[in-house]
């Protein structure tokens, strides 16, 4: 057994959910599940297939967000893991929805971080173990930090307190 840290491929900070699914018919079901949930949604969705054919399977309604969920996934080579990446949303407008696409096993990070999957590699192929999602914390927050994060918080839409 082998552990290796795959690094997200994300040149422009893009919002991506990497995650684990168990069923072929992931990628027509996340794909009606996103265009109903947020009307005009530029996506790409990758998912690597466990058995059978074992391909990496595509949908999205952006050409280069697509390319770049393929690069991922191509380098994770974890089966049943999938990654989708978002243009024009956030993982807050689509993990409610996602949550209730019924092969959806669960998620390893929603973020648009610099992010390293842990995977382990045996005989058998390989799986992801977790991620390693930014960076450690530099300190405790103080009032001033409370404040600053429910004005922002309340700048862009949010109700807060």
């Amino acid at each position: 057994m082998e552990l290796k840290l795959i690094p997200i491929k994300n040149p422009d900070a893009l919002n991506f959910i990497l995650g684990q699914t168990h069923f072929i018919k992931t990628v027509d079901d996340v794909h009606e599940a996103l265009v109903a949930a947020v009307p005009g949604i530029r996506f790409g969705l990758a998912f690597c297939e466990a058995s059978g054919p074992r391909l990496v399977r595509l949908t999205g309604t952006d050409p280069q967000l697509i390319e770049l969920a393929r690069d991922n996934a191509l380098a994770l080579g974890a089966g049943h893991a999938f990654i989708l990446f978002l243009g024009n949303a956030y993982p807050i407008n689509v993990l409610r929805v996602l949550r209730d696409v019924p092969e959806i096993v669960g998620f390893f990070c929603a973020s648009a971080n610099a992010v390293q999957a842990v995977v382990v590699e045996s005989e058998q192929g390989r799986g992801i173990l977790g991620v390693i999602d930014g960076q450690p914390p530099l300190g405790i927050e103080t009032e001033a930090d409370v404040s600053a994060r429910r004005s922002f918080l309340q700048k862009i839409g949010y109700r807060v307190g």
